[in-house]
């Protein structure tokens, strides 16, 4: 059965979709797993199977065998990218998308080859659109696998997506649907309907070439003009779907799937037109686009891709299936159980989706869309069984789906066309007679229908109003506007941007309804708009708006950015109420607290991990978990020239113990905090590739490059990567952090690390050591982050050698007596500086920010290394006899915050 695979990947999909909290790049890879995986496969199926039908072909053993091999490439070189991409192996998702590369062009040559060879009736010129669909994921699939190697602009993936989504996937189906929409509704075919997919062709194909190399170019009004043609060439095409609708009204689920996905497609490709019209028109840049195109994509795969194909595979499965008249009504009622009601379900939970309503309410509403659509799995299961059983009575053999181009499982004579498309036998586009009607006028009562339809509809709103009441400020909704109706309004427009509001200060005659406009002006970061009383905004993307009824003001109000660290930055904005005596005291309307933010943000200050005046206890024992970092460094292999270093950084939120019983949930890269050490010469090339998958926007600054940063530290959003390429000119212990504003919380929260880059000449030693001095500002409590406002009081609660507190004292850094010892320093900081000394040691080789202070003394020396935050240098010494001998940062405070470890020196 060659449907196997589709279900296998929607199945699969299914399952990354529940447990997408656990897995790496979520959206990404439910979107590939569902578009590359499932739909995929049933494009290379089903257009094999239309070709023969609409050509007038029969399949021989020799064009089934190499059917087979393609799907076996084709999914092979599915399972290949997904591989590759998520384990970070380019050469994995390179084969992988060679390989498709590949099946694919074998696919189209195939159906170039038959056309040639054949008469084609009047529909046989579809065909075309599945060879040029074919030609344009073959430059898709080549611009995914360059991708991947870690250059991920936006620009870029936006053309990507386009020539896939647009290309491969939509002119595959605009081909499709211009016969199998008349069958599906057993109908006559418009009678312009092949005139107008011939003329339609070159304008979806040249649409997607031009809205494409637009993205690419982040030419905006390239990209608009067109998805404009785009939607243009669709016109035609729904023009005869429409006319061959008003003959026969939609009711199977699989009319009403597929109707529901034509309007999910043409409704996301205006969305993105007009999106790329207004960043065009408002200075937005492409970043706003990209912004809207992330939002759009997901309904692309989930209203328009996933729809089309269950409701195409609702009829064609029981046709092909076949049987006889009986068995085939049998199945396609089967297919057709509780179908309006699913239809109806899924089409307005995706709707809610859309809508700007709060993040518990999505998943609400997503959850409701997968149980709708993940059901196909369940109905096409059983009425499959169904049919074989009804064929079984029948006493007709039963093996599945038959052979690619015999819809009768053998039984058609040769050159006989395939059933179920409107040259199959009947002129008025319906199947040939001798199938008889699949479901009889009257089998589904209208009555029934709308029930179904009532229900479905019912369901989502009821959980969408319960959720409401239960959340009205997670809805958009928050505190009910304050004050009567018919009060003067007052309207502001306001922008967010670089950590402020502009105007940040808003004077309001009191007894006046206020109403914001709200642009978020900034090009990386996401805002929102919160205030004391309650009233409380979404968070808007780069480019996004958004209208606030903050209520009638009655007296002084505070607002501010309820993004993790923007307040502290100086994200706030305050209503004075004038001419009020109530003016300067509290309104009643404002609540209780001026703190008392939206969305669980309120209380952003004070105290440790353990309570507002309990220390975390440094001489407890860490826990069952502790898993110390290494502080060793590595010898470099001998090398005549410098050398290309890649590594890939991930950037995830791990929730980690800090000190014994203290754990904070953390940004880290790669898993750690502070990050993996780099190390190298000078000369060496550093080709560094920076995955999101946190839970907001970051990025990465690497002190060991000396480069403009505009393009390699500007922030990417979740779910993104850049590349980060750097040559090491200069010899030293340099810091990388996160440059993401407000810096100070980023690097606090565990995101920096170092670089080590070796002087010329230097010489080798016994033993070598790393460590990164770094500050924790713990959140009110166990598993919190990093407290922006104990970051203001520059007192941390911990201050670290290599990200836990006391770390060395529980796994002590071994070396013997008489070794050469060299240990790097960096003081990552934030605030405070590291006076590096180990007791009981006396460093005769000193080297800071660059210079020797001592180099190999033999009758003076140093006691302490002294650095400022996003300082470096390393010390050396020998330890003259055998015990233990601890190191510390010699500002003593700070060594009895945490910064404090020993050395184990045996003989």
């Amino acid at each position: 059965m060659r449907d196997i695979p589709t279900v296998l990947w929607l199945l699969l999909t299914v399952i990354a979709a529940l447990a997408h909290r656990a897995l790496p790049m979520p959206g990404w890879l439910m979107i590939h797993l569902l578009l590359l995986g499932a739909v995929t496969h049933a494009i290379l199926v089903w257009s094999q199977y239309f070709s023969f039908a609409l050509l007038r072909r029969a399949a021989t053993d020799v064009d089934r065998r190499r059917q087979s091999i393609r799907l076996i490439l084709s999914n092979g070189a599915a399972a290949l990218v997904i591989t590759g991409v998520l384990s970070g192996i380019w050469a994995v998702t390179v084969a992988g998308a060679a390989a498709l590369i590949v099946a694919v062009t074998w696919h189209a040559v195939t159906l170039v080859r038959r056309m040639r060879g054949s008469m084609p009736g009047r529909f046989g010129r579809t065909i075309r659109y599945y060879i040029a669909s074919a030609a344009l994921l073959t430059i898709g699939a080549a611009l995914g696998a360059w991708l991947a190697r870690g250059d991920a602009a936006s620009n870029l993936v936006v053309a990507h997506a386009l020539i896939n989504v647009l290309g491969w996937i939509g002119l595959t189906v605009a081909g499709t649907v211009v016969t199998l929409w008349p069958t599906i509704l057993r109908t006559r075919a418009d009678e312009g309907a092949a005139a107008g997919a011939s003329r339609a062709l070159p304008v979806l194909a040249g649409a997607v070439v031009i809205a494409a190399t637009g993205a690419a170019l982040e030419q905006l009004l390239a990209v608009a003009a067109g998805l404009g043609a785009y939607l243009a060439g669709l016109g035609i095409i729904f023009f005869s779907l429409v006319r061959a609708a008003r003959q026969k009204v939609p009711r199977s689920f699989a009319a009403l799937s597929v109707a529901a996905a034509m309007l999910w497609w043409a409704g996301a490709v205006a969305a993105v037109a007009v999106g790329a019209i207004v960043a065009a028109v408002d200075g937005g840049g492409f970043e706003a686009l990209d912004a809207l195109f992330g939002q759009v994509v997901p309904y692309l795969a989930a209203g328009f891709a996933v729809q089309v194909l269950v409701g195409a595979l609702s009829y064609l499965v029981p046709v092909v299936l076949g049987g006889g008249p009986t068995p085939v009504r049998v199945g396609t009622a089967g297919f057709d159980a509780a179908g309006i009601l699913r239809v109806t379900v899924a089409n307005a939970a995706l709707a809610v989706c859309a809508l700007p309503v709060s993040s518990l309410m999505r998943v609400a509403a997503s959850i409701m869309y997968l149980v709708a659509m993940a059901s196909f799995l369940v109905v096409m299961w059983r009425a499959m069984r169904t049919q074989r059983r009804a064929k079984a009575a029948a006493g007709l053999p039963d093996g599945g789906l038959p052979a690619i181009g015999r819809p009768d499982g053998g039984r058609r004579a040769a050159g006989q066309p395939a059933a179920g498309l409107p040259d199959g036998g009947r002129p008025d586009g319906g199947l040939p007679r001798r199938h008889g009607p699949i479901v009889p006028e009257g089998e589904q009562q209208p009555g029934r229908r709308s029930g179904q339809a009532v229900a479905g509809l019912l369901s989502v709103v009821l959980v969408a109003a319960g959720l409401a009441a239960a959340d009205p400020v997670g809805l958009g909704w928050s505190a009910a506007p304050v004050g009567a109706a018919d009060a003067p309004v007052q309207t502001v427009q306001v922008e967010a941007a670089n950590m402020r509001f502009t105007p940040d200060r808003i004077e309001v005659p009191a007894g006046t309804r206020l109403v914001i406009e709200v642009t978020n002006t900034d090009e990386e970061q996401v805002h929102d708009l919160v205030f004391a009383n309650g009233i409380a905004g979404g968070r808007l993307a780069p480019g996004e708006k958004e209208t606030i009824d903050v209520g009638v003001i009655t007296a002084d109000l505070d607002g501010w950015c309820s993004i993790l660290g923007h307040r502290q930055m100086g994200m706030t904005l305050q209503i004075v109420a004038t001419g009020s005596e109530a003016a300067s005291g509290e309104s009643p309307d404002a609540g209780a607290s001026p703190d008392a933010g939206a969305h669980g943000m309120g209380h952003m200050g004070g105290g440790t991990a353990t309570g507002s005046s309990t220390a975390p206890d440094l001489m407890a024992e860490p826990g069952p978990g502790f898993d110390p970092i290494d502080a060793e460094l590595p010898a470099l292999p001998a090398s005549d020239s410098p050398i290309t270093r890649e590594l890939t950084l991930t950037v995830r939120d791990e929730k980690r113990e800090v000190a014994p019983g203290v754990t904070q949930t953390l940004w880290t890269y790669n898993g750690t905090a502070p990050g993996p050490v780099l190390h190298g010469r000078v000369g060496d090339r550093f080709v560094i590739t920076l995955e999101n998958k946190g839970t907001m926007g970051h990025s990465i600054d690497f002190h060991a490059g000396s480069l403009a940063p505009d393009r390699p530290m500007r922030t990417i959003p979740p779910g993104k990567s850049l590349t980060y390429t750097f040559t090491a000119t200069r010899a030293g212990i340099w810091m990388y952090h996160c440059s993401t504003m407000p810096m100070s919380t980023h690097i606090a929260n565990g995101m920096y690390g170092a670089v080590v880059i070796e002087p010329a000449g230097l010489p080798a030693v016994d033993r070598s050591y790393v460590l990164v001095q770094g500050e924790y500002y713990l959140g009110d409590h166990d598993g919190g982050t990093v407290d922006p406002d104990r970051i203001a009081t520059r007192n941390p609660d911990l201050v670290t050698f290599n990200g836990y507190a006391n770390q060395y004292d529980h796994a002590p850094l071994p070396a013997r007596v008489g070794e050469r010892v060299r240990i790097w320093v960096l003081d990552a900081g934030i605030e405070r500086p590291s006076s590096f000394h180990v007791i009981g040691g006396q460093f005769d080789t000193v080297w800071a920010e660059g210079a020797y202070l001592l180099d190999h003394a033999t009758d003076t020396g140093s006691q302490a290394l002294a650095l400022q935050p996003a300082q470096g240098g390393f010390v050396e010494l020998a330890f003259p006899e055998a015990g233990t001998y601890p190191f510390v940062s010699h500002l003593m405070v700070d060594a009895e915050r945490g910064a404090h470890g020993v050395f184990a020196v045996d003989e």
